[in-house]
C-alpha cells in the first residue's frame, strides 16, 4: 500500500500546512496531491488529515505515518545522494555528529588538515538529531559520532581519541577556590551550570552527586561555552568542565579547576562509526588525524585506551 510518494506527500503537507503549497514543493498539481491522499486513506481505511481552520492537521494515524516518513525518507535521500556522488566521480561526504559541546575547538584542529588532505570529500557537522546521536549513527543520518559516552553495540565501533579529567570550574574568588578537591557535600550550596544534556548523562550527577545522595542547590543549563565561563567567573555558579578546556581558555576569565572527589572523574572522547564502514578510506583518514590531535592538557589516544 505505502510507497515513497505517499510518505513524501505526507511529510510535505505537514511542513507546508496545506495541499497547495505542498504541491508546489513536490512539482505536482494540487488535484494530484489531493487524489493521492484520498486514495491512500481508502487503502488504509483510515483518516490521515482533518481540517483545522485553513490548515490541515494530522490525525493519530497520520502522525504515525509521519514518524515513519521522517525516519525512512532521509535515509533514502542520503543513499541517492551518495550514489550520485560515486557515479559522478566524487569521493563522497562525511557527516559528523557532535555529542560533546566543548569539542568544537578541538574539532577545528582536525578539520583543517582533513580538508586539505581530502579535497574531494564534503564535510558537515551536526549537533541536532531527530533520534539522538546513537540513533542518527545507526540510521545513517551521520557517519561519525564524537561523544564522551560510547555505547557498545555490535554494528558500531567506538575509538578513543583523547582522554581528560572532568573538573569543577569555580571563580578565582569563590569560597572553594583554595581547595584542590571538592566533595558532593560542597556542591549542596552551589548553583550548578551544565550544558543542555539530560541529567542521566551528566557524570557530575551519575558518578559524583547521586551515589552520595546529594544534589546541588540549583541547576541550570547553558549551551555556549564562552557564556558558561563568563557566568562562572562572575560568581553565578560552578560548572563541571573538561580540564583541557580550562587550559585552552587561559587568557579568558580567571577560573580555578578543582578535582571532583579524591580519585577524580576520568573520561575519554570517542569517535563512533558503523563497523561496516571501517574500510572507507576518507572515514579512516579522519580517525587517523583525530587520534593525533589532542587539545592542550588532553591525553593522547594511546594513553586514553586507544
Amino acid at each position: 500500500m505505502l510507497d515513497r510518494q505517499h510518505l513524501a506527500i505526507l511529510r510535505e503537507v505537514d511542513r507546508q500546512g496545506g495541499v497547495t503549497a505542498a504541491a508546489d514543493r513536490l512539482n505536482m498539481t494540487q488535484s494530484a496531491v489531493s487524489h493521492a491522499i484520498r486514495r491512500l486513506e481508502r487503502e488504509l481505511e483510515a483518516t490521515l488529515w482533518e481540517r483545522d481552520g485553513r490548515r490541515l492537521r494530522l490525525t493519530r494515524a497520520g502522525r504515525r505515518l509521519l514518524t515513519l516518513a521522517n525516519r525512512v525518507l532521509p535515509q533514502i535521500e542520503q543513499a541517492e545522494a551518495e550514489i550520485a556522488e560515486y557515479a559522478g566521480g566524487r569521493r563522497g561526504a562525511l557527516r559528523i555528529g557532535m555529542e560533546c559541546h566543548p569539542c568544537y575547538r578541538w574539532l577545528l584542529k582536525v578539520v583543517q588538515p582533513y580538508l586539505a588532505a581530502w579535497p574531494d570529500v564534503d564535510l558537515d557537522v551536526k549537533q541536532a538529531f531527530q533520534f539522538g546521536g546513537l540513533g542518527a549513527l545507526l540510521g545513517h543520518e551521520i557517519d561519525l559520532l564524537i561523544t564522551p559516552d560510547p555505547v557498545l553495540r555490535a554494528p558500531l565501533t567506538f575509538t578513543p581519541v583523547f582522554g581528560y579529567e572532568l573538573v569543577l570550574a569555580v571563580a578565582a574568588d569563590h569560597r572553594l577556590a583554595g581547595r584542590e578537591v571538592v566533595t558532593p557535600e560542597d556542591l549542596e550550596r552551589e548553583q550548578l551550570i551544565t550544558y543542555p544534556v539530560p541529567v542521566e548523562r551528566l557524570d557530575v550527577f551519575t558518578r559524583f552527586l547521586l551515589p552520595a545522595h546529594r544534589l546541588p542547590r540549583g541547576h541550570r543549563t547553558v549551551e555556549t561555552t564562552d557564556v558558561m565561563l563568563q557566568m562562572v567567573a562572575a560568581g553565578r555558579g560552578v560548572a563541571p568542565l573538561p580540564d583541557w578546556l580550562l587550559t585552552e581558555a587561559r587568557g579568558g576569565p580567571p577560573l580555578v579547576p578543582l578535582r571532583l572527589g579524591p580519585e577524580g572523574i576520568s573520561k575519554s572522547i570517542h569517535v563512533g562509526y558503523r563497523t561496516a564502514d571501517a574500510g572507507v578510506e576518507f572515514l579512516s583518514g579522519f580517525l587517523d588525524l583525530a587520534r593525533g590531535v589532542a587539545p592542550a592538557g588532553g591525553v593522547d589516544a594511546e594513553a586514553a585506551g586507544g
